[in-house]
């Protein structure tokens, strides 16, 4: 697929569908949220080491997580991370984190979404599973993760030190 503003605007009408499909955002009519806001973006990395080098440099940290199949940084409380195996043409994944990746993916194709696969486990009890929106072929991706909390309040940025008189 093509990236053009054209298909920019399908993405957006489809995570406005999505979110009006989804009951606005609750599970099973309480006020319970479906999505818990964003945690993570894994974007491809074919050349992981060159990938790894430039992100290091751009960010001024070292990941926190650092395989040859997957390295991770933590920035502003969230996950950015490089993955060696994803799809460039595929882009950049979105996760929004749930608390029950079951019922968000039983939610999702029931609102017409996708589902590549199954939820999978992919370590430390961290579970995901991305889907194809219906009518941009967008990707949209779920993570349930026991780990995450979430910063309040600004980042420190890196090289500043950090003021307690806010």
């Amino acid at each position: 697929m093509t990236y053009s503003f054209k298909t920019a605007r399908l993405a957006r009408r489809d995570c406005r569908d999505m979110t009006n499909a989804l009951d606005t955002g609750t599970t099973n009519g309480t006020s319970d949220p479906l999505f818990l806001g964003l945690r993570t973006a894994i974007y491809p990395a074919p050349d992981l080491p060159a990938a790894k080098a430039w992100m290091t440099a751009l960010l001024g940290v070292e990941p926190y997580f650092d395989t040859d199949f997957y390295v991770g940084y933590t920035v502003a409380g969230y996950e950015l991370a490089l993955d060696p195996h994803a799809d460039p043409a595929r882009g950049v994944i979105t996760y929004w984190g749930v608390a029950d990746a079951d019922a968000a993916h039983q939610r999702l194709v029931d609102a017409g979404a996708t589902a590549d696969g199954p939820v999978e486990e992919v370590g430390d009890a961290i579970r995901t599973a991305t889907f194809t929106l219906p009518h941009s072929g967008a990707v949209f991706g779920i993570i349930e993760n026991p780990h995450f909390h979430l910063l309040l309040g600004p980042a420190p940025i890196p090289g500043q030190a950090v003021s307690s008189d806010s």
